[in-house]
């Protein structure tokens, strides 16, 4: 009799309505509240279906700071740049951004992490690794794996001189994508075939794994709204059984050449007391955040150097000349092109084009839990009261990347955008007559900046350099537009496009 009394309908109603969000309400400082046309969802559709545009409409009828509902949570969306350091550089104990690690990792990957330190371990290791005379090591690996993946053709006549024509994202993607995963995950050590078996089952087994990963990778946008169809959610758990397995700790065992990134971090857990099982979960974590993005990124420098004849010019110049100032050539049947980390420090043309086609492709979405009341503070003296239990985010692409104060003719590409008159690197720009902090962020920010971003940069500039040394290229359809980005990726780093882009290619030499 108690569950018909109107009482507790109308108590089970108000309940409901709470948990909706339906009575929340803008308290005197806080900024302004957009709930959105659906209880509890909000503007989740919107949001998902492309966030630029909607982050950019409410921009524009908010301000650079506004609340909004996202299926039950609720969001402050920081848009002005000037302001980005408040909250990039908020203390954890205010803003937190390992409640979106976890949840994001678990529900992608299958990891769960039983250690309070993870984030502080993998930033211990990669500072190690990633950077100085680690990153030195791990750059001679990637070289010797792209050599394997790229050249292996180079002694025959036949495939030396005639045109191959691929599909340029996939073959970018597929080359930096397998010769990362053999410098980091390790080789197959020579048997009685001798070294060159071992570098032919190295090139199997990585086009293998890259042909599951980008069946993975398509699916991974609606895996992380956790909207997959019930066929995908199906084929989603089968790829992360296959990685479990293809990059296990038993699968270590039979490698050689391990990264010490790696071998460091599994080190780690295991010491922690992190189940073997759950271990292999972790390292399909760290394939994708080592090799998610750069394989993308390296079509668009591709694509961008071929559709702008100044850019391929002047960087096939530099590189040419590094080359020579190095003592080396690109000759039929000589030795193969050792590409050091110091070569790669006197490309600052390279390295322009590499940010500016960052500028243009890569926008990461930065998000954190509020764990307690507080205050944000604005450039420009504005203050605003954050709620305990909110989200904050941040997308810098519309903002900043995009914005034409800060970057003058935002939708075009200028391969000399970072670089001063003398040619050194530039990294002054302004928004209102004020020094920025940042003039693009396609690694994130703050305790969230991606920990391998040197390493990933001298992964594509070695691709980049190894492609203009030893390759002629070109679009088979040059007056063909630029494809457009995919908006399902959004917030997911680097973007890809929404169809591929016919090329040929064939040996310079």
């Amino acid at each position: 009799l108690i569950i018909y009394s109107p009482v507790f309908l109308t108590a089970a109603l108000l309940g409901g309505l709470y948990l909706l969000g339906a009575f929340r309400q803008r308290r005197p400082g806080e900024p302004p509240l957009d709930k959105g046309p659906i209880p509890w969802l909000g503007h989740v559709l919107e949001f998902r279906r492309d966030t630029n545009k909607f982050l950019e409409r409410m921009r524009k009828k908010h301000g650079d700071v506004f609340t909004i509902q996202l299926a039950g949570f609720y969001f402050t969306f920081l848009q002005d740049p000037l302001s980005f350091g408040a909250f990039t550089q908020e203390s954890r104990e205010k803003l937190d951004f390992v409640i979106f690690a976890r949840r994001l990792v678990r529900q992608v990957f299958g990891f769960i992490g039983n250690d309070q330190d993870g984030l502080k371990t993998l930033h211990v290791a990669s500072n190690k690794h990633l950077k100085g005379e680690g990153l030195k090591v791990l750059t001679e690996a990637m070289m010797s794996n792209l050599q394997n993946v790229m050249l292996h053709k180079l002694g025959s006549d036949s495939d030396r001189m005639s045109w191959n024509e691929d599909s340029l994202f996939m073959y970018s993607y597929n080359v930096v994508f397998r010769a990362g995963y053999l410098a980091l995950f390790g080789n197959e050590p020579p048997s009685e075939g001798g070294e060159e078996e071992a570098k032919e089952k190295d090139r199997v087994e990585s086009q293998d794994l890259f042909s599951e990963f980008r069946k993975y990778d398509q699916l991974f946008p609606d895996l992380a709204y956790g909207v997959l169809p019930p066929r995908d959610r199906w084929e989603a758990e089968r790829l992360k059984a296959h990685f479990w397995k293809a990059l296990s700790v038993e699968k270590m065992k039979t490698k050689e050449n391990i990264s010490r990134w790696i071998w460091d971090l599994k080190q780690s857990k295991e010491e922690n007391g992190m189940e073997e099982s759950m271990i292999d979960r972790y390292m399909f974590v760290l394939l994708w955040a080592s090799q998610g993005n750069t394989g993308p990124s390296s079509f668009w420098v591709l694509l961008f150097l071929m559709k702008h004849p100044d850019a391929m010019a002047a960087v096939k110049k530099e590189v040419d000349d590094v080359l020579r100032q190095s003592g080396q050539s690109v000759q039929p049947g000589g030795p193969l092109v050792d590409l050091t980390s110091e070569m790669l420090l006197k490309t600052p043309i390279l390295d322009s084009i590499v940010e500016e086609t960052l500028r243009l492709t890569a926008a990461p979405l930065l998000t954190r839990g509020v764990k307690v009341d507080m205050t944000i503070k604005m450039a420009d003296g504005r203050q605003y009261a954050i709620r305990k239990g909110d989200r904050m985010g941040m997308f810098p692409y519309r903002v900043l990347h995009l914005d034409p104060e800060i970057h003058p003719d935002p939708q075009s590409f200028k391969y000399d955008r970072f670089l001063n008159p003398d040619g050194t690197r530039k990294t002054d720009f302004y928004k209102g007559g004020t020094k920025l902090k940042f003039a693009t962020m396609p690694w994130g920010g703050g305790v969230s900046m991606c920990p391998g971003r040197f390493f990933a940069v001298n992964e594509l500039k070695q691709f980049v350099f190894l492609m203009l040394v030893y390759f002629e290229f070109e679009l088979k359809n040059p007056d063909e537009e630029i494809p457009q980005i995919d908006h399902k990726r959004w917030g997911f780093g680097s973007m890809q496009p929404t169809r591929d882009v016919p090329f040929r290619y064939r040996f310079r030499y």
